[in-house]
């Protein structure tokens, strides 16, 4: 059994609140290292289309042994400019991603960037709702949606997305965001939930916390992001950093503790802003 704790989605599904991330993971080495992680006890891992992993992904899901209805996977939908998204685009993309994945379901569903830019991310999103009502997605949401856009969509479809995937750490804490999903019970899930190796886990605050607890720089940031209510999802390729990664529950960051961590906010973005990405 994993020691993960989950979070209850606002459709009632249960997600792990720390996840795998195979993000820039070639998909010859995924495969180990997803399996890496399922030993180390992680049961819900990020994947995605646009990371051409989803193959070595679904190997490791076949091999790890673990029975698929303990595993939580998430995958996303790459809405790239090159097409005209309809209804029937993104099911035909929804349909190869389980066939690369080797899956007859998707726990969760995202919509990868909204490109608000190209006004269509409403039409892919009532097609995610149908694949939500299909049951071939336990779960569906978005991906690096901002306040307007998500208003947008709930608008018009009655859906509310069960979660949004934003860049998130101490130096880009998201408050406002978060408060807005908490509003409308929508779960923050981090990418880059460590500051993506830039200088974060050097921040004095940080390593001066984690001598305190005798843990490491990336342990504080992610036990952080647990208590902050945050799901996270840190990536390696490293079976050392993996399982490191992965033991963030033997300890509690205490209320000063977090009140340094949010003194680190600069509300500076290591990745692109969502309301200019069009990148194909």
């Amino acid at each position: 059994m994993s020691k993960v704790p989950s979070i209850t989605l606002n459709n009632g599904v249960e997600m792990p609140q720390l996840g795998f991330g195979v993000w820039q993971v070639p998909d010859d080495e995924a495969a180990k290292a997803v399996v890496t992680a399922i030993e180390a006890g992680y049961r819900s891992v990020d994947t995605a289309a646009i990371y051409e992993n989803e193959v070595g992904t679904g190997k490791a899901i076949a091999a790890s042994g673990v029975a698929r209805e303990e595993l939580f996977v998430t995958t996303k939908l790459w809405n790239s400019a090159k097409e005209t998204w309809t209804r029937d685009s993104v099911l035909r993309e929804f349909d190869a991603s389980l066939d690369k994945l080797g899956l007859d379901y998707i726990d969760l569903y995202l919509i990868h960037w909204p490109r608000a830019m190209r006004d269509d991310y409403v039409t892919v999103w009532s097609a995610f709702a149908e694949i939500a009502e299909s049951g071939r997605a336990k779960a569906v949401g978005v991906s690096n949606f901002k306040e307007p856009q998500l208003r947008r969509i709930i608008d018009a479809s009655g859906l509310t997305p069960a979660v949004n995937q934003v860049e998130l750490h101490p130096q880009l804490a998201q408050a406002e965001l978060r408060a807005f999903h908490a509003e409308h019970g929508i779960a923050t899930e981090a990418w880059s939930p460590l500051g993506q190796g830039k200088g974060l886990l050097e921040v004095p605050t940080i390593v001066a916390i984690a001598q305190k607890y005798g843990r490491t720089p990336a342990q504080v940031v992610l036990r952080w992001h647990l208590q902050t209510g945050n799901v996270a999802i840190p990536k390696s390729v490293t079976p050392s950093r993996i399982a490191e990664n992965f033991d963030v529950f033997g300890f509690a960051l205490d209320a000063e503790d977090i009140t340094a961590i949010a003194a680190l906010d600069e509300g500076q973005r290591l990745g692109p802003d969502p309301d200019d990405f069009d990148w194909n």
